[in-house]
């Protein structure tokens, strides 16, 4: 080939390599850290993930280029300045690690995408996305400091117990102002702010932002977290005012007349800190901070925490303290105090109100006071619009249930909370809490009568009273749908206590605890995560975990700890040191990677994870560890607590040998070989004593032939792959005779539903739980309930609003819709589906959001006729298992299969197919 050749081959080839043809890609969805357009960003090296469309079948991306810059002038000009990846052939689309100029704190940057699917033909640049960073280090704060009301001095109180203080200490909230000028015009303005326990920020008489309850929950002896805001918009040329409000929180447990805290616990005064960065147009800036020239005064909440309420008095209130103009002269300089040195951003998606629920009917109690009934069990807080004389209080009691006579019910949701409105007098008011909310389907007023009604004693009148919900903003991941009504109903069920339990942790209950008890977050994590991008709160649970392992490596059972459960004697009890909770520790970074493709997580924590598998060997005797609060709430003869049907040492050491061999899988994939011959070591000196200790060999029954034994032991692989088939007969047997009845618990549950459909035997799942006459979900819609009950039973003492039962969610994507990826798959890279067709069940309708883009399945069953319609995203393919029979005839497109549709094999009951991205219809004729 002579030079002219040459030179034509390279110039043909960069026309073909980067002409936009018929079949190029295009890209969306550019997020970084798993966030769109995110602020705050703290992670050095940030990850960068998109998704990509096409209108064709079986593409992929085969290479990809990455600019970043620090202007959209430059990035529109096809300058990355800060990086440029160049052109990596890789067909790598998520969790792109960002190898650029180093980052500078508060620093905002631009980035775009252009890749090549598998033809060499590139697509258009993607929209410009950016990212803004947070303070990365102390420094970065500069000179602004934590200021607070009043000084707590600790020395006044040296040798007094948490209690005695707290008795001692007015429970005064305060509120912050600060004048400030803008003379030039602005191009940005970022605010960093921190407020413990929690803040509200408000800029000229509007607040910023609309999250609720800032900011996360933390281990605030080592840590806590800041929120990031883009104060642009709200800025005006010349006078501005910033003013901040403070809450209590789980930072502070104030005392209040007949409102005792759960928890006694004092980490300091309500305290904040933040900056303000103003970038102008031409190029200067100016910071503002918080220092002892903010102003300060009590706020008009004058009571507020965590697990007693909300009190406001309006009679208080100084109208236009965060405008400017308003004369301050009365209010005290703030006082510069100490405050926590290691200053975190949040990350987390923040607390929101995210639904409005409009009370669905207004009755009278017995004793007279007035109810109003939401509808649906949530958690959240009221807003009230009301009209009265001034210095009037309305107290409104939320709850779960009513009594007999009408009114409410705490009795096993922690009491007495309540939230309570001092009127103004000034026409109509309208008021909801800031800093503390509960879990409630009714709320009960007294002082106040409803718009309309006789009111002879001219008390206030109501002009509405609205539930909101209020949750972790995680977007929605997931759908499912199918014509089974009591399936749908089931899913609402669950639905609901997610929802309602998806907080700045994974909480329990929305009242009594709001506790972070780890064993649901991997218990529920693909129940969730269908439903749900909980990636970032997964992350945050992760932090929350490290923040709190013991120097022995125990994982509390609770994380962040702010109860610590022991024995009276200063040693851990069963409530603080349970194996299937704190292997939330292992499973959680696995499954991170398992679903979101994140590695980052395993190798940070990597040690610790290895420590608290070490803490469990230290517990074990002859590898079996038997200890632990075991198959929690299971269905014995008892009221449901700890383990009845299921040994302690079954479930605790099957969830050690589940962590071992989770370690193992991490240890190759960060290369670290040694520890993969240790662990495989290990698991298999677990499994031995295992089978030794509770398999019965002549009848293939584990322990006590529990359902949750049975399955776990089938689930973790402890089981011999000859003796499977027999240990799932047991398993089914004992359902059967059970007259399909469940027996497993919060721990059992999840595994006994995947044994069975792993075994393919989902036709007991839709048997045990298409029913309403024993204990299950159908049970507690029986009953009642609108959100998932802590016991099968829905029973009345426990709470009605509790995430840790609702497994079967998983089992309508995986099983029903048959959504799943294969064993090995990072991300739904590899997908299968594979619906379950089962019952009277006729169609199915669900998709998931995956980080590689939208997995659909659709079928329904007509007769002898079968219809699945799917789509996979680009960048994946699936293995497809179509129900077939000797007779049937497949379909795809009102075509024999073709290309993109490769056969592969017939399967017990299937014929199985793989096939590329893109959307494919597939008719299933004859089939029985």
């Amino acid at each position: 080939m002579n030079k002219l050749q040459i030179i034509s081959f390279f110039i043909l080839y960069a026309f073909v390599s980067t002409a936009v043809g018929q079949n190029a890609l295009s890209t969306s969805h550019l997020t970084c850290e798993y966030q769109t357009n995110p602020s705050g960003i703290d992670a050095l090296h940030p990850r960068l993930s998109w998704q990509l469309k096409s209108d064709f079948r079986n593409q992929r991306q085969s290479a990809y280029q990455i600019l970043v810059a620090d202007s959209p002038e430059k990035l529109s000009a096809g300058q990355g300045n800060i990086w440029d990846s160049r052109i990596v052939k890789s067909s790598h689309s998520i969790q792109i690690e960002y190898a650029g100029k180093p980052l500078q704190a508060a620093g905002k940057y631009y980035w775009k995408v252009k890749v090549w699917n598998q033809d060499h033909k590139a697509s258009a640049w993607s929209e410009t996305a950016s990212w803004q960073m947070g303070l990365l280090v102390k420094s970065d704060w500069g000179n602004a400091r934590w200021i607070t009301l009043s000084e707590l001095d600790m020395a006044r109180y040296t040798g007094l117990t948490v209690d005695s203080i707290q008795n001692k200490v007015k429970n005064i909230l305060p509120q912050f102002r600060k004048d400030f000028k803008i003379l030039k015009p602005v191009k940005s303005a970022i605010a960093f702010v921190s407020g413990l326990g929690q803040f509200d920020m408000f800029l000229n008489g509007q607040k910023v932002g609309d999250h609720f309850m800032d900011p996360d929950w933390s281990n605030y002896e080592k840590y806590c977290y800041y929120v990031t805001f883009d104060i642009t918009p709200q800025l005006q040329e010349g006078d501005n005012t910033v003013g901040v409000m403070l809450g209590n929180g789980f930072y502070d447990f104030p005392r209040g007349r007949y409102r005792k805290p759960q928890l006694v616990l004092m980490h300091g005064l309500p305290k904040m800190i933040c900056k303000i960065l103003v970038k102008y147009q031409d190029g200067s800036s100016e910071i503002v901070e918080s220092n002892a020239s903010w102003k300060a005064a009590q706020s008009p909440v004058t009571f507020s925490t965590i697990y007693g309420g909300e009190d406001y008095d309006a009679t208080i209130e100084q109208e236009g303290w965060d405008k400017p103009g308003f004369d301050d002269s009365k209010w005290q300089p703030s006082v510069v105090v100490k405050g926590n040195d290691t200053l975190l951003s949040q990350q987390n998606t923040p607390n929101k109100v995210m639904e409005t629920l409009p009370p669905v009917k207004i009755f009278k109690a017995q004793n007279g006071h007035w109810v109003y009934d939401f509808g649906q069990n949530a958690s959240g807080i009221v807003r009230i619009s009301v009209q009265g004389n001034a210095g009037a209080v309305v107290k409104i009691t939320p709850a779960e249930l009513v009594n007999p006579d009408g009114t409410v019910n705490q009795d096993a949701t922690g009491k007495p909370y309540y939230f309570s409105y001092r009127l103004s007098g000034k026409g109509e008011e309208t008021w909801q809490p800031q800093f503390t909310y509960y879990g409630f389907r009714y709320a009960q007023v007294e002082g106040a009568v409803p718009e309309g009604q006789d009111n002879p004693d001219a008390l206030p009148v109501i002009k509405a009273l609205t539930g909101l919900h209020t949750r972790n903003s995680a977007e929605k991941a997931g759908n499912f749908q199918c014509s089974n009504d009591l399936f749908n109903r089931t899913a609402r069920l669950i639905d609901w206590a997610i929802k309602s339990n998806m907080s700045h942790v994974f909480t329990d209950c929305p009242h009594r605890e709001k506790l972070g008890w780890l064993e649901q977050t991997h218990l529920m994590g693909a129940s969730t995560q269908y439903n749900y991008n909980i990636s970032s709160l997964f992350s945050k649970t992760i932090s929350d975990m490290r923040s709190s392992q013991l120097d022995d490596g125990l994982i509390p059972s609770i994380a962040p700890e702010f109860c610590v459960f022991n024995d009276g004697k200063g040693q851990p009890n069963a409530f603080r040191d349970s194996p299937e909770w704190g292997s939330a520790w292992i499973i959680l970074p696995w499954y991170m990677y398992q679903w979101y493709g994140d590695t980052r997580l395993m190798k940070d924590n990597y040690e610790g994870m290895k420590k608290y598998v070490a803490y469990l060997g230290s517990k074990a005797k002859d590898y079996i560890v038997d200890y632990g609060l075991g198959d929690w709430y299971d269905l014995g003869p008892k009221h449901p607590g700890s383990s009845q049907l299921t040994s302690m040492g079954v479930t605790a050491t099957a969830t050690w040998y589940y962590d071992v061999n989770i370690l193992s899988k991490a240890a190759k994939l960060l290369g670290i070989k040694n520890d993969v011959i240790h662990y495989n070591l290990l698991a298999q000196n677990i499994k031995d004593a295992f089978n030794k200790k509770y398999f019965h060999k002549d009848t293939y029954q584990y322990d006590r032939n529990s359902q949750a034994a049975n399955a776990m032991s089938l689930y973790m692989g402890l089981v011999d792959r000859k003796d499977r088939p027999k240990v799932t007969e047991s398993l089914i047997n004992d359902i059967r005779s059970r007259n399909n009845s469940l027996t497993a618990g919060d721990v059992g549950y999840r595994y006994v539903l995947r044994a069975l459909e792993e075994g393919g035997a989902s036709k007991v799942i839709f048997d045990m739980n298409n029913r309403s006459d024993v204990p299950g979900y159908g049970y507690q819609l029986e009953h009642g309930a609108t959100s998932l009950t802590e016991s099968w039973q829905a029973l009345r003492d426990v709470s009605n609003n509790h995430l840790m039962l609702g497994h079967i969610m998983e089992w309508f994507y995986s099983g029903l819709a048959g959504i799943r990826q294969e064993e090995n798959s990072v991300a739904f890279k590899d997908i299968v589906i594979k619906p379950e067709v089962v019952g009277d069940v006729t169609f199915v309708k669900a998709q998931y959001g995956s980080m590689y883009g939208q997995i659909k399945s659709e079928w329904e069953k007509k007769g002898k006729v079968f219809t699945l319609k799917i789509n996979i995203p680009v960048n994946t393919h699936a293995t497809v298992y179509l129900p077939f029979s000797e007779k049937s005839r497949v379909m795809e497109s009102d075509k024999i299969p073709g290309k993109y549709v490769h056969f592969l094999r017939n399967e017990a009951g299937y014929q199985v197919y793989k096939v590329g991205s893109g959307s494919y219809d597939f008719r299933v004729e004859n089939f029985n």
